[in-house]
Parts: structure tokens; C-alpha cells; sequence
């Protein structure tokens, strides 16, 4: 059974690599300019593909990139099938990765708490080294 596992964590990372590459290398669409999949998912009968996306800009551009993968899905799905020699390839659903923008936001909201802690604006809590020097008087 854990083969099972690992073969379609195997097949997951050898269409993302492959989608990468089709996407840098074979499709001319200009909406697809600079879109990089960064994750595949696999359903458990491999029939199914969630292939993640992301691509730097706006929400337009997000919109853009979107509609243009909408588009080439069939495109590529039938280019997987072919040079991964797939009976059946899986269908396609592109869907935006959130995670670059999760983990930017997260080290903004670390490098703002840095900022406040380095001029003094940090509210202190109880117990802090200034209630006890005020407390016993």
C-alpha cells in the first residue's frame, strides 16, 4: 500500500516538472508569461489533477493567467499524456497557489513586530520587567 503512495507522489512531481516545462518552453499564450505550477495533487484513482498555480502581479493579471491555463488545459493534459506515455491522462483544474502570498504576508507581519520591538512601541504585557520594578515600592 505505501507504494501506492509513493508512486503518485512520484507521478505528482514528474507533471509538475513537466507542466513547468510546457509552460516555460512549449505554450505561446503571452497570459502565460512567468506562470510557475508550483504543486500537483493527484485524486486516489489518478484521474483527477489539481495542478496549483502562482504568478507575480495584480489581480488582473492573476485573471489573466487564469483564463489562459483554462484554455491550454486540454492542450496539456493531452502533452502529459503523450510524453509521460499516460493511457488516461488525469483532467486538469488549475487552481492559484495562496501559499507565496500566506508566507509574505506572514514575514511582513514579523518584520513589522521587529520594527515595533526595536523602537520601544511594544505594549507590555503583565508581568513584564517594568511592573515589577513599579509594583513593590
Amino acid at each position: 500500500m505505501r507504494q501506492v503512495g509513493l508512486r503518485k507522489h512520484r507521478l505528482a512531481e514528474a507533471m509538475r516538472e513537466l507542466l513547468s516545462e510546457l509552460l516555460l518552453t512549449e505554450v505561446k499564450d503571452p497570459r502565460l508569461a512567468g506562470v510557475v505550477v508550483s504543486a500537483v495533487e493527484l485524486s486516489g484513482d489518478t484521474k483527477f489533477a489539481r495542478a496549483f498555480f502562482s504568478v507575480y502581479g495584480d489581480a488582473e493579471r492573476e485573471r489573466q493567467a487564469a483564463d489562459g491555463l483554462a484554455q491550454a488545459k486540454n492542450y496539456l493534459r493531452r502533452e502529459l499524456g503523450r510524453r509521460m506515455r499516460l493511457h488516461n491522462p488525469p483532467a486538469l483544474e488549475f487552481l492559484r497557489d495562496k501559499g507565496f502570498e500566506r508566507s509574505d504576508r506572514v514575514q511582513r507581519l514579523l518584520d513589522q513586530l521587529a520594527a515595533e520591538e526595536n523602537q520601544g512601541s511594544v505594549v507590555r504585557g503583565p508581568g513584564s520587567e517594568d511592573d515589577e520594578a513599579q509594583g513593590d515600592g
